[in-house]
């Protein structure tokens, strides 16, 4: 049947009807949907804001840029800058190439000390080998990840006392992010347990709470789920 012909009250609904399709598809959101729930549990226990933990014994990987001396002066292996080579590899020039990746600042240097046993006793060198291994400039190799709807979505160096709300303000929200449904995903080996971390950024955000601003870790993703863009009525009205 032609709507025309319709009787006048069927029209108007129809027309409601049709007003609220447009707004919706205009706003860029569903009028019927649902959210998913909120994945995650909230862990006490977990290192946090106002409850931090001191990182592990920092490992070597490349591109990390290492400062390494070596004492007594005869070995000449005077104090220099080296930086970890993609194969892991340090080159400490006419003293040869050293594997460091995988070992900490304390292997290393037990490790070139080793290395430079051969080239002491060529030399005659009878004093004990002394090495030093410092990381230049911070960290060069680790690493959180911030996923989703950010308006800057990637990876961001970990020195050791950034929080959730540090990676929130370094990545940055858009109008269509949905911060109060993000959630912490901490890496794991293979067949190992999932650890996924619920986040309360409502609480985080506006009444200072610490619960769930989890100190952050080498590896770990924030995922911040979003939702459509708004459209035009919803870019209007502020949506």
């Amino acid at each position: 049947m032609i709507a025309w012909m319709l009787p006048a009250r069927v029209r108007r609904h129809l027309g409601i009807w049709a007003l609220l399709a447009l707004a919706s598809a205009l706003t860029g959101c569903g009028m019927m949907g649902k959210h998913k729930p909120q994945p995650g549990v909230v862990d006490p226990h977990q290192p946090k804001e106002l409850e931090m933990v001191s990182m592990p014994p920092y490992v070597i990987e490349p591109p990390d840029e290492l400062e390494i001396s070596a004492r007594p002066s005869s070995l000449e292996l005077p104090l220099t800058t080296a930086t970890v080579q993609a194969d892991g590899v340090v080159d400490l020039a006419f003293l040869g190439d050293v594997y460091l990746a995988g070992l900490t600042l304390a292997q290393a240097e037990q490790k070139i000390a080793e290395h430079l046993i051969p080239i002491a006793n060529q030399k005659k060198i009878r004093d004990p080998i002394e090495v030093s291994v410092r990381l230049v400039n911070g960290s060069q190799s680790k690493f959180y990840y911030v996923i989703g709807a950010v308006t800057t979505q990637g990876r961001f160096p970990i020195i050791g006392n950034e929080t959730v709300l540090d990676a929130m303000l370094a990545a940055g929200l858009r109008s269509n992010s949905n911060p109060e449904r993000a959630y912490l995903v901490r890496p794991h080996p293979p067949h190992g347990p999932c650890q996924v971390l619920k986040i309360n950024w409502e609480d985080i955000k506006d009444n200072g709470g610490t619960m769930t601003n989890y100190q952050l870790f080498p590896g770990d993703r924030l995922i911040v789920p979003g939702g459509r863009p708004p459209g035009l009525l919803g870019s209007l009205f502020g949506g």
